[in-house]
C-alpha cells in the first residue's frame, strides 16, 4: 500500500503584495468594524501628549496615528489581533486559547507582546506610554476592555493603545 497523496492546498492570491494599500484600507475598515476611529486614537494621543506639548491639536495627532498605521508591521497585528478576537466571538479558537481569549485572561499575554511589536516601530519611549495608557485606559479603550458592547477585544484594546503610544513616540521624537 502507497501513502496517500498529497493533497495541493489551495492556492489564495497575494494580490496584497502589489497594493499595500488594500492592506491599510482592510485594518482601518476592521476596526472601524469594531467601532473604533483614527479621531478616538488621536484623541489617546493627545491625551498622552498635551501636557508636554499645550498647543497640539487632534488634526496634528491625526497625522502621526496616519503615519503609524502607514506601517506593513502595524498593519499586520491590528488584522491579525482583530482576527482572534473575532474567532474568539464565534467560538472558533482551539481550547484552552478559546477560553483564554473569550475572557480576556489576566496572565494571557500575548495581546501585549502582538502590540510592543507596534509600539518597538517608533523608539522606546512608546514602552512607558504604552503602559500608561493601557493602565489608565482612557476614551476609547475604556468602551474596548469593559466588554459591554458584547464583542470581544481582548487584543484590539491593546493595538489600539499600541498605536496611540506610538503616535506619540513619532510626535515626541519631531519636537524639540
Amino acid at each position: 500500500m502507497g501513502a496517500e497523496p498529497r493533497r495541493r492546498k489551495e492556492r489564495i492570491p497575494l494580490s496584497y503584495r502589489s497594493n499595500p494599500e488594500t492592506v491599510a484600507a482592510a485594518a482601518w475598515e476592521w476596526m472601524a468594524s469594531r467601532g473604533v476611529t483614527r479621531e478616538q486614537i488621536a484623541e489617546l494621543v493627545l491625551f498622552l501628549q498635551k501636557d508636554y506639548f499645550p498647543n497640539l491639536t487632534v488634526e496634528e495627532c491625526l497625522e502621526h496615528v496616519d503615519r503609524v498605521m502607514a506601517k506593513r508591521e502595524v498593519q499586520n497585528a491590528v488584522l491579525t489581533g482583530i482576527q482572534l478576537d473575532v474567532l474568539a466571538e464565534r467560538g472558533q479558537l482551539m481550547p484552552p486559547l478559546q477560553e483564554m481569549v473569550y475572557h480576556d485572561e489576566g496572565l494571557y499575554g500575548c495581546d501585549e507582546v502582538l502590540s510592543l511589536s507596534i509600539v518597538n516601530v517608533f523608539g522606546s519611549i512608546g514602552y512607558t506610554n504604552f503602559g500608561y495608557i493601557d493602565k489608565q485606559k482612557p476614551g476609547v479603550l475604556k468602551r474596548l476592555n469593559d466588554k459591554s458592547d458584547g464583542q470581544i477585544h481582548t487584543f484590539l484594546d491593546d493595538l489600539v493603545g499600541a498605536i496611540a503610544a506610538a503616535a506619540s513616540s513619532r510626535l515626541a521624537h519631531r519636537h524639540p
